[in-house]
């Protein structure tokens, strides 16, 4: 815990399982709210914790954004199904961390616009997003080992199936996480750069030394028994790859392909607001300086389309969805394929 976290008021969230008992137990983290629909309300947040004996804990969660379906629904199969004689040590399944966003199908919470990933390490005095945040930080996080949160594209993306992890300073730490995010077992396994990591969730995980692997399975706000199969599949190499159950990693057909995205010059970002035109699919191999996209005018005909260019080469691992885009959308993500990943 931080000087800073030591500084704060308890969480206002309670739990109603036992993170001590063996045995499972399903339950809720309810948070206190007053709205014009219920004065004395709670958002309540599903939690599962299968417990056995001493060992490492996993604390696996999906609905960070509420429009990503593959961990919630693979996280909600998991809980109904994983008993605790299967365990060795303690499994934390939070399915719809974000539980306002979830039951609106959105990104964001409905009840302040709250971007979960964008609010950590979060605040117990804020509104109802960063109130979740904290409690994660302060009170889930510390009592965990290894971490996997499952992401897809959600509705404005579609993504190339991947476990990833982060460059570190701690090399330890990054190394671990590294070989985590290749026993996830999609197809790809990736080193990630993000565009601004301070409020993440990855990054709340990472400065208390928590092994931390994220994945992107998918995304256009739906989900295909393909992508839910990766993420099964996965969240059970997860736990048998930490010692948590017993079992073999089970690796995709055809082997894995190895991504790296050393800079801010993978994303490529529109200028133009129009009708996107993209020219090359996902898992395409691009050159740098390639036209990879078009976006036109919709506000009158007879003009030329605007030509988006590739910064690098690689393969396209990511790409906006719908095709309506405007100013500042990311249009594309560009990674570089690579032969191994390390360290």
């Amino acid at each position: 815990m931080t000087s800073h976290a030591n500084q704060l008021r308890p969480s206002p969230i309670s739990a109603t399982v036992d993170f001590d008992a063996d045995g499972v137990q399903h339950g809720f983290l309810k948070l206190p709210i007053s709205t014009d629909e219920s004065a004395w309300g709670a958002v309540m947040i599903p939690v599962t914790v299968v417990k056995n004996g001493e060992g490492p804990t996993a604390l696996l969660t999906g609905g960070n954004h509420g429009d990503e379906y593959e961990g919630i629904t693979s996280l909600l199969k998991l809980s109904s199904m994983l008993k605790a004689e299967e365990v060795t040590g303690r499994v934390i399944i939070v399915p719809c961390m974000n539980t306002p966003a979830v039951m609106a199908g959105k990104r964001t919470s409905p009840m302040d616009k709250g971007n979960l990933n964008r609010s950590f390490p979060g605040d117990p005095n804020g509104s109802v997003t960063p109130q979740i945040a904290d409690y994660f930080t302060r009170v889930l996080v510390p009592m965990s080992d290894v971490v996997l949160d499952l992401h897809s594209g959600g509705r404005t993306l579609d993504i190339l199936p991947f476990g990833a992890s982060h460059i570190l300073d701690d090399k330890n730490q990054q190394q671990a996480a590294l070989e985590g995010a290749k026993a996830f077992g999609a197809p790809y396994a990736m080193v990630m750069f993000e565009l601004d990591a301070e409020k993440l969730f990855d990054t709340a995980c990472e400065r208390q030394g928590k092994v931390f692997v994220a994945t992107e399975l998918g995304g256009g706000g739906t989900s295909t028994p393909q992508s839910i199969a990766i993420a099964e599949r996965g969240v059970r190499n997860f736990l048998i790859h930490y010692g948590l159950i017993k079992g073999e990693v089970e690796m995709p057909e055809g082997g894995q392909m190895y991504l790296d995205m050393p800079d801010a010059s993978c994303y490529v970002q529109s200028q133009h607001s129009g009708v996107l035109e993209l020219l090359v699919a996902l898992g395409d191999e691009v050159k740098k300086g390639q036209t990879i996209a078009y976006v036109y005018d919709m506000t009158r005909s007879g003009t030329s389309p605007v030509a988006y260019t590739a910064e690098r080469d690689g393969i396209l691992m990511a790409r906006r969805a719908p095709s309506l885009i405007n100013m500042g959308d990311t249009l594309a993500v560009i990674a570089d394929v690579v032969e191994r990943l390390e360290a």
